[in-house]
């Protein structure tokens, strides 16, 4: 399912939390901020099934960072999804993750 996902899909939920679950137990919410086309003008998926690039931007808390890593997300709208995210700035109001799909 991971590799037919499109940005498209994530559309919808901008704007809404994710829930991470860490493997110490500990759960940690990343609001999804933003799922972009890395080419807008390209389809979803060419003629073959493969789906065009895109990133998901999340914010978390500014703490804890999670270290880059493959996390389970979970949201109502989806199947818990196995995701690689990379923190990649943050500062007092949060921390910025990404995970970017090719």
């Amino acid at each position: 399912m991971l590799d037919r996902l499109t940005a498209a899909d994530f559309a919808p939920v901008v704007g809404q939390s994710f829930a991470i679950v860490a493997e110490n137990g500990d759960r940690v919410d990343l609001k999804l901020v933003a799922a972009r086309a890395h080419d807008p003008d390209a389809p979803p998926a060419d003629e073959s099934g493969a789906r065009s690039p895109f990133t998901l931007e999340f914010l978390g808390p500014a703490q804890p960072v999670l270290p880059q890593h493959i996390y389970r997300l979970e949201h109502p709208d989806f199947d818990p999804l196995e995701i690689f995210i990379v923190p990649v700035g943050g500062d007092e109001g949060g921390t910025t993750y990404e995970a970017i799909f090719a």
